[in-house]
């Protein structure tokens, strides 16, 4: 029987046949379970299926046996190529899978830190620990060391590390770094460029320990068979303004004004596109009821929008009208003026029409001879070229001194607007921008803000600028001024002491001038520098320059160099002895180099020898006078500095010094071609060619034939800012 519920609808379980109370595995407590009918019996349902064969016989004809075979043969290829299409779609996804998360992480030989051969290296910081890299020493340096020295010599090799974040920063100080006879230095290479944050620091003082063969002190030195490849982030090295930069970052400038005893209300007002203060004025409130309508008439009749800041001098309540305080609380949305007192500190900025929520104001009560602190109010605005300014006002009692005032100024950075995509350049970096007066005193430097409302050719800066700086072509004449950034995340830099010690130098210096420097000997391997930044280089004697490449004869295809040797993208920086001296060197290409604020000539050939080198969009400014060779030395150095001067002679400043360039050539076969000198003691751009060399080259007896040598390419330079 079946069990039925309350309702005597079908069962709600099913009792098993057999009486057995047993539930199976799968039994669920309030479960419904559907009723199914019972199975076929066995011999029913294999009547059933002998029927459906019968009858399926009677529906297809008979096929031989032999196609039957075939049929089955051709089945089984069919499925074979399936199974083989299918097999090999899988194993090259598996493999193209493979190859990607491989290729993602394998390393690339293009960067030498890469290197699977290379071993991390950490000297620690030792002083006196003097280093050699020698063959079979493959170093990779990922953390801060200082050393004595090191020399890299048969076929060492010192990487700095680095990560596809750029997150590491090294600093390695040491005396010197030399490196020859199959030695190596790599930072970054070309096609795989540094992105971490290197510095090497050359530490020492010109009177500490001996001197290295044809080095001297404080180097990076590069003799025959050595390897130095530096290359760093590439950016942008230098371009031009497209707009005028002013005085204070504002059109008309910034605006001050402090006085005591101006009695009455002082009263400014300013344009609110150009912050440009249009009107100074002085209402005597609290004397003349008259002062009081003036007031009155003035607010009414100025444009809406304009800016209005009043400061109370002395005291402005006696005679200040209850309609004029109307007006400016209803013009200006000021609070106070309703209430104001005598001798009461009241100071306002706010904008006509624009109610209480464009003003801001303060007031300060009068009490024993002071206001017991000063009544400011400060609003800030944007100019139509979008350079925020702020407007302040102040009034104050102080040991019974009456004092107000008023300034108009930018803040929050000026903007600077250029002729190149700049978003290379960095929140942090250091640029220049060049003098475009006649004086190159007037090159300023300014560090980068974050600006995320700038556009790729614009910049903000910190600082205001003390002079204006022209950002515009003036009758035909390309005024603009250059503006060239500083920073590079591969820094060489000399450690200098904090005043100079060395009689010498310290006749015309007061501070130290021993700097680092690099120098290169004939028969290098291979040197190539880009995007490196120099600080505190040179030295204030012969042959120690920030990069010198010393008597190395032709350094292109011509003297068996593949990969032409260059410079790109340098920054030198307050160095202390030129820039980049090429000495009997030829073929020798230097690029959008940057060359500020350096000791003599800047770029200088040297001998007068020096050919086929090509000087490509370099900027050079701020060269100032240096005492190696007379032409570097201003009058005082020309007639102080005694050596090597014939018998009596006393040098005439005119004549025989007094000729500092920022750019020095020496013979007519090189080429300049778009480069700029903006701003040299002297000359901008000086040529003078030697009948035969001079110099190191003197005992060579070549005659140079310079006056019978075409001119090489002077194409698109600038000059300008220079005394001569």
């Amino acid at each position: 029987m079946q069990d039925t519920d309350a309702r005597g609808s079908s069962p709600a379980f099913l009792r098993p046949q057999n009486g057995s109370s047993h539930r199976s595995s799968g039994y669920v407590p309030g479960r419904i379970a559907p009723l199914r009918p019972p199975p076929p019996s066995q011999s029913h349902a294999a009547a059933e299926f002998t029927s459906a064969r019968q009858e399926a016989r009677t529906r297809l004809p008979s096929l031989p046996a032999d196609q039957h075979h075939r049929q089955a043969e051709a089945n089984r290829h069919k499925n074979t190529l399936i199974c083989f299409a299918v097999s090999s779609l899988s194993l090259f996804v598996a493999l193209g899978i493979f190859l990607g998360i491989a290729s993602k992480y394998a390393p690339d030989e293009n960067c030498p830190d890469q290197n699977p051969r290379l071993k991390n290296w950490s000297p620690g910081k030792d002083p006196e620990k003097r280093v050699f890299i020698k063959k079979g020493d493959l170093f990779r340096l990922n953390s801060d060391a200082t050393v004595h020295s090191i020399v890299i010599q048969d076929g060492g090799l010192l990487v700095f590390g680095d990560d596809k974040e750029g997150s590491k920063n090294i600093t390695l100080r040491t005396r010197f770094i030399l490196i020859k006879d199959g030695g190596m230095l790599h930072v970054g290479a070309e096609k795989c460029r540094y992105k971490s944050k290197a510095t090497i620091i050359l530490y020492g003082k010109s009177n500490e320990g001996a001197n290295v063969p044809e080095f001297g002190k404080k180097f990076i030195g590069v003799g025959p068979e050595g390897t130095l490849e530096l290359h760093g982030h590439q950016k942008l090295s230098w371009t031009l303004l497209s707009k005028t930069m002013y005085f204070s970052g504002l059109a008309y400038g910034h605006y001050t004004f402090k006085k005591n005893f101006s009695r009455g209300l002082n009263v400014r007002v300013i344009d609110q596109d150009t912050a440009e203060v249009l009107e100074v004025l002085k209402f005597d409130t609290h004397e003349f009821s008259e002062e009081s309508l003036k007031l009155q008439n003035l607010l009414k009749n100025r444009s809406p929008g304009r800016i209005v800041a009043i400061a109370v001098g002395d005291s402005a309540a006696k005679n200040l009208l209850e309609e004029t305080r109307v007006t400016i609380q209803n013009l200006l949305g000021s609070k106070f003026v309703r209430g104001l007192s005598y001798r009461q500190a009241w100071a306002f900025v706010g904008v006509i029409g624009g109610g209480n929520s464009s003003c801001n104001e303060s007031v300060r009560n009068y009490e024993n001879h002071s206001t017991g602190g000063k009544a400011l109010a400060q609003k800030e605005f944007f100019t139509v070229d979008g350079q925020k300014f702020v407007v302040r006002a102040y009034s104050e009692w102080n040991d019974g001194v009456p004092i107000s005032g008023f300034q108009v100024e930018a803040v929050g950075g000026v903007i600077l607007n250029l002729l190149d995509d700049v978003s290379s350049w960095e929140p942090g970096d250091r640029i220049v921008v060049a003098s475009t007066d006649y004086s190159m005193y007037q090159t300023e430097e300014f560090t980068l803000l974050p600006c995320p409302e700038c556009t790729k050719h614009q910049v903000k800066v910190k600082e205001n600028p003390q002079f204006p700086h022209v950002g515009e072509v003036i009758d035909g004449v390309d005024m603009r001024a250059e503006v060239g950034v500083l920073t590079r995340n591969i820094l060489i830099k000399g450690e200098t002491e904090n005043t100079c010690y060395h009689e010498k130098e310290c006749q015309f210096f007061n501070y130290d001038t021993f700097g680092g420097h690099i120098k290169i000997l004939k028969n290098f391997t291979s040197v190539h520098l880009s995007y490196v930044e120099l600080k505190q280089m040179g030295q204030q004697q012969i042959g120690s320059y920030p990069v010198h490449f010393h008597l190395c004869g032709d350094v292109d295809e011509k003297g068996g160099y593949s990969f032409k040797t260059y410079l790109d993208g340098l920054s030198i920086h307050h160095c202390f002895s030129r820039c980049v001296t090429v000495h009997a060197t030829n073929g020798l290409l230097i690029k959008d180099t940057i060359g500020y604020d350096t000791l003599g000539h800047c770029f200088f050939t040297e001998d007068g020898i020096e050919q086929r080198n090509t000087l490509f969009h370099n900027l050079g400014l701020v060269t100032k006078p240096g005492t190696l060779l007379p032409t570097d030395r201003n009058s005082s150095m020309c007639i102080g500095i005694r050596d090597k001067v014939y018998g009596s002679y006393v040098p005439v400043p005119a004549t025989d010094c007094m000729a500092v360039s920022t750019f020095w050539i020496s013979h007519p076969n090189n080429h300049l071609i778009n480069n700029a000198a903006a701003g040299s003691q002297d000359a901008g751009i000086w040529y003078l060619f030697h009948r035969v060399a001079t110099g190191d080259s003197h005992s060579l007896a070549i005659e140079t034939k310079s006056e019978l040598t075409p001119l090489g390419i002077f194409y698109n330079n600038r000059v300008h800012s220079n005394f001569k």
